[in-house]
């Protein structure tokens, strides 16, 4: 792995050293909150800068719940976002590409759209954070790049536990051409996320190494897997433990955990990763608790009960990262900057 060169980013290992810093909350969740439609997916009636409410009129397909075409049609939502959570104090938020991959888009039929989803996306996060930026305190891109709806080592039928429905090389391919693109729209950070599945990781980790190889460019990593349940494993049957032997190769900037779970019962396997990750800088953005359709958030943590959880985590020196995943909002982001911002990071090698 070459040694990361830090660009924007040059001061971020020096202030996850000296402080915990704060990730974005939710995408989707506060997608959620504008209640748009079919029509507004499509961009129908918008007509702010970058309209493009004619484009996807006639589209054969429904393209509701495709959050990352939102970035062409809505780009004022996805803006209104990232400047939600700036203003509730986050140092990194993450780029609305969690599904923008070739493979993700074959759903709505929009593969053809992923490069300029991603460079649509990385920008809107760019200008946002240059928006929010001061001397004091930088803000930086997180360029996400999340599962993919097909698996490389879990089987699609329960029935022939051989079969698969996409291959390492496919993968590879598709997680390239995202990389290209959120590094040219401007991302600081390259974040691998929600990592149910390591093969299709290490297909992602691949391509971001042979992009920096080939292009020059390189970007500090973050790498943060998925515990599904109290197996305390990954969907692919992967303990913590066997998951950060797996990608520590890439040598990431930070390794963590987030979705899934909230972090009262993430807890454990963030000491775990802790503990067998030394001398690397640790993650942890949980989910707000556990589902709940009678919530506003679709989930049962209140602000104040995240942040105290997050809190404790803080006092016994466990991240140097925090945010919030699904269910967690602005309000959410603020309270847990607060309640960190007087506990010391965890001590790394970068000290």
């Amino acid at each position: 792995m070459k040694k990361p060169v830090y660009t924007r980013a040059q001061a971020l290992p020096g202030i996850l050293a000296q402080r915990i810093a704060i990730l974005d909350g939710a995408m989707g969740t506060m997608i959620q909150r504008f209640r748009l439609g079919e029509q507004q997916y499509r961009g129908l009636g918008y007509q702010g800068p970058g309209a493009c409410y004619e484009r996807f009129a006639s589209f054969a397909r429904d393209v509701k719940g495709n959050n990352e075409l939102l970035s062409l049609t809505r780009p004022d939502v996805i803006r209104d976002i990232h400047e939600g959570y700036l203003s509730a104090g986050a140092d990194l938020i993450e780029t609305n590409t969690f599904g923008a991959t070739r493979i993700a888009q074959d759903d709505y039929g929009m593969a053809n759209l992923v490069p300029e989803m991603n460079l649509a996306s990385a920008r809107l996060a760019r200008e946002a954070c240059d928006k929010f930026s001061t001397p004091d305190k930088p803000r930086f891109v997180a360029g996400a790049l999340g599962p993919t709806p097909k698996t490389a080592s879990i089987s699609p039928d329960v029935n022939d536990p051989g079969a698969r429905n996409v291959n390492f090389e496919e993968l590879r391919v598709a997680y390239k051409e995202q990389v290209d693109c959120l590094v040219r729209g401007g991302s600081d950070v390259l974040l691998v996320e929600t990592i149910f599945d390591t093969l299709n990781a290490k297909a992602a980790l691949f391509a971001i190494q042979e992009y920096f190889d080939e292009s020059g460019e390189c970007l500090p990593v973050i790498i943060s897997g998925t515990v599904t349940d109290a197996s305390g494993r990954l969907l692919s049957g992967q303990t913590v433990s066997a998951f950060w032997a797996s990608v520590r190769h890439i040598q990431p900037l930070a390794i963590g955990l987030n979705c899934a779970l909230g972090a009262a019962l993430m807890k454990p396997y963030i000491q775990e990763l802790a503990k067998v990750a030394q001398g690397t800088f640790i993650s942890c953005y949980p989910n707000a608790g556990l589902p709940n359709p009678m919530s506003d958030t679709g989930f049962d943590e209140t602000p104040e009960d995240t942040s105290r959880l997050l809190h404790e985590f803080a006092e016994q020196g466990l991240v140097n990262i925090v945010g919030g995943c699904c269910g967690t909002t602005p309000d959410h982001i603020n309270a847990i900057r607060l309640a960190v911002s007087s506990a010391a990071p965890r001590f790394t090698r970068w000290r």
